[in-house]
């Protein structure tokens, strides 16, 4: 049902929609690759031309490909996202375009489907808790809205405690609370792997923090060791997501551990993007070159278990024999 294999068409078909009866030739984003690929697809599919600005170098080719081939005029600026998405919203003032970052509240509304299609799948049970990958904080502040309005219609009858995971290298949000008690907003320079969270200045934090106190949620960072463990072992599940959704699952071990998550409540990850957006991450990985050069090569040793690396082996069946009887003893 999201048909550029991210959570943010749910948001992206509303507020294009709208640009579109509101008259607008031009819709524009800055984005870290997922929000340009939803974008760009859903313009070209109105007939509307798309401006996506994404950091020159640091995002996944794989998302940038999508707006390539749905049309958008694509510009890297030298500069990161939080750099890009200034230069957006001074653009937007001088000429005839629309923006669709999650700033838009259409996006925001749309991404309320998120929660509303959770809730539908659990039978109307809330769930004890929601994790989320926090990045620029608009999927986090659309279903924590969305939470709140459920309740209040009296659609649940609980409120689920909503958290957010961030990573260690882009953690505004966990320094905000910390820090400034989520008075004012403590960006960072974003740096991570993670790239579709890779946001140090998240425009959202406002909403983010106001849905994590309504809700009872806790905001936690963790390392690029445990998301790399935490995306190979969704993926030893069948399930391929991008590294930034991986931070769920890393996050809840933390919680779990800390007692926040109690080992008899139900959860539900949320994970926001499929694992094709970001595929050299996945063969980095597997081939053990992640973290080579990053001091971190001791430590991600640990995760070799978790490595399927390809074989490469003479064209004969004594070869693939042997291989099979040797996975089968592992």
């Amino acid at each position: 049902m999201n048909p550029t294999a991210s959570f943010k068409d749910a948001g992206m078909t509303v507020a294009a929609t709208f640009a579109r009866r509101a008259g607008f030739q031009w819709v524009a984003c800055a984005s870290t690759g997922n929000t340009s690929a939803s974008m760009a697809a859903y313009a070209a599919r109105g007939g509307m031309r798309s401006l996506v600005l994404v950091p020159d170098g640091k995002i996944s080719w794989s998302k940038l490909s999508q707006a390539l081939d749905y049309g958008a005029v694509t510009c890297q600026l030298r500069t990161d996202f939080d750099g890009c998405l200034r230069l957006l919203q001074e653009l937007v003032l001088r000429a005839p375009v629309y923006q669709l970052n999650s700033i838009n509240p259409f996006r925001l509304e749309g991404q309320k489907t998120l929660a509303i299609e959770l809730l539908e799948q659990v039978d109307w049970l809330a769930p004890d808790h929601i994790i989320v990958p926090g990045g620029n904080l608009g999927n986090s502040s659309a279903i924590g809205k969305a939470l709140l309005e459920m309740h209040e219609l009296g659609l649940i009858s609980r409120l689920p405690k909503l958290s957010v995971i961030q990573a260690e290298g882009a953690n505004a949000l966990v320094r905000t609370l910390r820090e400034a008690g989520g008075k004012r907003l403590v960006s960072v320079q974003a740096d991570t792997r993670a790239t579709a969270i890779r946001i140090g200045n998240p425009a959202s934090w406002k909403k983010a923090a106001h849905v994590l106190e309504a809700t009872g949620g806790a905001c936690e960072q963790v390392a690029e060791i445990e998301i790399a463990q935490a995306k190979a072992e969704i993926g030893a599940e069948g399930i391929g997501c991008e590294p930034a959704s991986a931070v769920t699952l890393a996050g809840l071990k933390k919680l779990v551990k800390q007692g926040f998550v109690k080992r008899e409540e139900s959860v539900v990850l949320v994970l926001t993007g499929n694992l094709l957006k970001d595929p050299d991450y996945t063969i980095d990985f597997h081939r053990g070159d992640l973290f080579k050069g990053t001091g971190d090569e001791g430590a991600s040793a640990a995760l070799n278990s978790l490595r399927r690396p390809p074989i490469v082996l003479d064209a004969t069946l004594d070869a693939v024999m042997r291989t099979l009887e040797q996975a089968g003893k592992s």
